[in-house]
């Protein structure tokens, strides 16, 4: 390719050296197996997927393995609650008018209820944390962080716990809006490393072996975690103690270090504390 980065810090000098962006450093890369055209016809082409994903959710109701779609009914509170007129339940927190982080969390409940019933959805970094990117995405209306993720630690739950799903996908998701919010590369690794710091430690811990509990409000809190973590970075002048490299092999030793029981077997937590249906 033409421009090589083994880690965070690489990228960020090169990016810095060439006055780009790193989603012009990913794209010109890109470049090498497929013209401009063709790549953004399948970037349109997955987010096609990613959004009818989130309708399909949207409009589905019904019993998934261990517990209930609920997306619909949140959509149908939101909009209920967007023409309302009086101040009471939700309202009286200083919530009327202002329901962009609600849609947020329901876009990415939505998008893992289809992956709970089978249905698809776009592996991003797993179907097990597909909700974060693409309601994130929606939230604005993602990756060379996933590259860096998958070369120095892992993007699966077995290996390491959901850090190495939700987290991923968070710090990902977090990156990208960072990036279209304006950021600097400095900033934009700064919200990725912010997002995966407060993922640490995260288990993979499904309760009846089904990617639904906690699985599916897990995307819907690692989406709000992404934009907040964006918002943060965009606040802050790039500068900060912790590195990307830092947070990514920090998740590598923890993941590592987890006892197996916490890592996609259903055999401790959530899992063994909560009776399955």
């Amino acid at each position: 390719v033409k421009y090589k980065f083994k880690n965070g810090k690489e990228l960020e000098n090169l990016c810095w050296a060439m006055d780009m962006n790193i989603s012009d450093i990913i794209f010109e890369n890109e470049l090498k197996w497929r013209n401009a055209e063709l790549i953004k016809e399948g970037l349109l082409n997955i987010w096609n997927v990613m959004d009818a994903c989130i309708e399909n959710g949207l409009s589905t109701k019904g019993l998934l393995n261990a517990t209930t779609r609920r997306a619909k009914k949140l959509a149908e509170k939101i909009i209920e609650m967007e023409y309302s007129d009086n101040n009471t339940g939700l309202n009286s927190i200083n919530m009327k008018g202002n329901f962009s982080d609600d849609w947020l969390r329901c876009w990415a409940v939505a998008v893992n209820e289809e992956n709970a019933g089978g249905n698809r959805v776009v592996t991003a970094p797993t179907n097990g944390a597909a909700g974060v990117i693409p309601a994130v995405i929606k939230y604005y209306k993602t990756g060379a962080m996933g590259m860096l993720y998958k070369r120095g630690a892992s993007l699966s739950a077995a290996e390491v716990g959901c850090q190495g799903e939700i987290g991923v996908a968070s710090s990902m998701a977090s990156a990208a809006l960072c990036e279209v919010m304006g950021g600097n590369v400095f900033q934009v690794t700064n919200a990725a490393e912010i997002a995966m710091e407060h993922s640490l430690g995260l288990t993979c811990d499904p309760v009846g072996g089904y990617v639904e509990i906690p699985c599916i409000e897990r995307n819907a809190i690692g989406a709000s975690k992404a934009v907040a973590s964006a918002r943060m970075a965009l606040m802050g002048d790039g500068k900060n103690v912790v590195s990307l490299d830092n947070v990514i092999e920090t998740m590598r030793q923890t993941g590592w270090d987890m006892q197996a029981k916490y890592k996609e077997t259903s055999k401790g937590g959530l899992a063994q504390n909560v009776p399955s249906c």
